[in-house]
C-alpha cells in the first residue's frame, strides 16, 4: 500500500467584487519553512493584506512569505497570548481573520468570510467561531475530541477580541456577540510522528510554566494520573479508537503533554541539580 498524501486545497480565485470592507489576514509562524508557502497561498489573493507574524525565524520561512506578496513583521515570543495580540496591533483592517502556518484557508471557508465582511452587520456577531478538519497520518480525524475542532475565533472585528497572556492555550476575551461559521479550514497539525512528539515537549514546558504560576503541585503521582486520564478521554471517551493509528497517535500525544507537563512542574519546584563532587586531596603516601 503506498503512502498516502495530503490533499492539496484547491486554488483561490480572485474575487472581482470585493467588499467595501476590509480584512487583514495574519499567520503566526517559527521556523514553518515547510508549510508557510500553503497558508498563505490559500489567502494571498482575496485577504486584502496578508501579514506573517514571525517570531525571529532561523529558517527560510520570511524570506518566503514576502516573495508571496506577505507583509513580515518581526515579533519576539513572550508566549502565545501576548503574540497574537501584537499580531493583531498589526493589522489594517476593520476585519481580522487568524490562521495558523498549518492551516488552509479552503475556497468554501473564502467564501463564507468574503460574505459577512461585505455584509458587515452592525448588530451582527463581532467575532466567529471556524471549524477545523484535521489530517493526521494519512487520513481525516473524525474523532478523538478533534472534530469538530475549534480554537478561538479566527473571524473577528478589529477592537472586539483580545487574548490572554499565558504562554500556551491561550483565551481570549470578546466584547460582543459570537457567531460560528459553518464552512471548514483544513488544518496539518504534524508533518510526522517526531514532530508531533516536539510539539508535546514544547508545550508541556509552557504548561508546566503556567501551573508553577497557578500554584499547583508536580510529581511522578500526578503526571502519571493526569497522563492515564488524557489518554483514556481521547482513546476512549472521545472514541479515538476510532480513527485507527491517527487516534493512538493522538491519545499517545495526549498522555506525553500531560505527563510531562505535571514531572516538568515537579523539576521547576525541587532542586534537583546534581550534587557537587567532594573536594578531592592528595592521595596518601
Amino acid at each position: 500500500m503506498g503512502v498516502r498524501v495530503p490533499p492539496s486545497v484547491p486554488n483561490s480565485q480572485q474575487r472581482k467584487d470585493a467588499p467595501v470592507s476590509k480584512v487583514s489576514c495574519y499567520i503566526i509562524a517559527f521556523n514553518e519553512a515547510n508549510k508557510i508557502r500553503p497558508a498563505i497561498e490559500s489567502v494571498i489573493e482575496w485577504a486584502d493584506e496578508v501579514i506573517l507574524c514571525d517570531s525571529h525565524s532561523t529558517d527560510e520561512t520570511a524570506s518566503i512569505a514576502e516573495s508571496l506578496g506577505a507583509r513580515v513583521v518581526q515579533i519576539d515570543f513572550h508566549g502565545f497570548g501576548q503574540l497574537r495580540n501584537d499580531a493583531i496591533a498589526a493589522c489594517q483592517h476593520e476585519w481580522i481573520f487568524s490562521l495558523d502556518s498549518d492551516e488552509r484557508c479552503t475556497p468554501e471557508a473564502r467564501d463564507e468570510i468574503l460574505s459577512i465582511v461585505r455584509k458587515n452587520e452592525a448588530d451582527g456577531p463581532v467575532a466567529y467561531f471556524m471549524p477545523r478538519q484535521n489530517y493526521l497520518l494519512g487520513r481525516w480525524v473524525k474523532h478523538s475530541g478533534w472534530n469538530p475542532d475549534y480554537r478561538q475565533p479566527q473571524l473577528f472585528r478589529q477592537g472586539h477580541l483580545s487574548y490572554t497572556l499565558e504562554e500556551v492555550h491561550e483565551g481570549f476575551i470578546c466584547e460582543g456577540p459570537i457567531g460560528h461559521l459553518t464552512q471548514s479550514i483544513w488544518q496539518f497539525p504534524f508533518e510526522n510522528l517526531e514532530q508531533m512528539l516536539h510539539k508535546a515537549q514544547r508545550y508541556s514546558t509552557l504548561g508546566a510554566q503556567k501551573l508553577l504560576r497557578n500554584q499547583k503541585r508536580g510529581g511522578m503521582g500526578p503526571a502519571l494520573i493526569h497522563g492515564l486520564s488524557m489518554f483514556l478521554k481521547i482513546y476512549l471517551l472521545k472514541s479515538g479508537w476510532r480513527d485507527g493509528r491517527a487516534g493512538f497517535a493522538i491519545a499517545i500525544g495526549g498522555f506525553i503533554g500531560a505527563f510531562y507537563k505535571y514531572a516538568k512542574l515537579a523539576e521547576l519546584q525541587n532542586d534537583w541539580t546534581e550534587p557537587s563532587m567532594p573536594k578531592v586531596g592528595k592521595p596518601k603516601s
